[in-house]
């Protein structure tokens, strides 16, 4: 089972390798704002976890089951994105509230989340609806 640090990595590849054909450690290091030493040992580790192969100065590739983790993580995370656009957070704190919570929620609960999303984008009057209940509540509540 992969760590929360071992996903974001997993993650951070994914996406890099998605975007540029390829992943360096200096790449990753970037990404994630981390030393490249960092990088290093944890590319080692997912080596070892069988996410990746990796080649000290030759680079890196991800295996099929890294591939197959790299894209739930990154589904994972546009799905959440995607949630609280839809109940109306705010998008200046979305991905930093998607940070904080996607390794802690349960594939289940993804799963339930990922039914209530497609449920309000195949019917749209349920947002409106959200909205104006959330616009009632503030109201009462005196929240602007």
């Amino acid at each position: 089972m992969a760590t929360p640090s071992m996903e974001d990595y997993l993650e951070r590849i994914y996406t890099l390798i998605e975007e540029k054909g390829y992943a360096r450690v200096s790449d990753i290091a970037e990404a994630l704002n981390v030393h490249p030493s960092s990088v290093t040992k944890m590319v080692q580790k997912l080596d070892k976890s069988q996410y990746l192969i990796y080649e000290k100065y030759r680079g890196l590739v991800l295996t099929s089951k890294g591939k197959k983790m790299g894209k739930r993580l990154v589904d994972r995370h546009t799905l959440l994105e995607d949630f609280l656009r839809l109940i109306g957070v705010s998008e200046d704190v979305i991905f930093e509230d998607v940070e904080g919570i996607e390794h802690h929620l349960s594939w289940d609960s993804i799963t339930c989340i990922e039914c209530l999303v497609q449920y309000f984008q195949k019917n749209p009057e349920r947002i409106e609806d959200l909205r104006k209940f959330r616009e009632a509540q503030n109201d009462e509540e005196g929240i602007e």
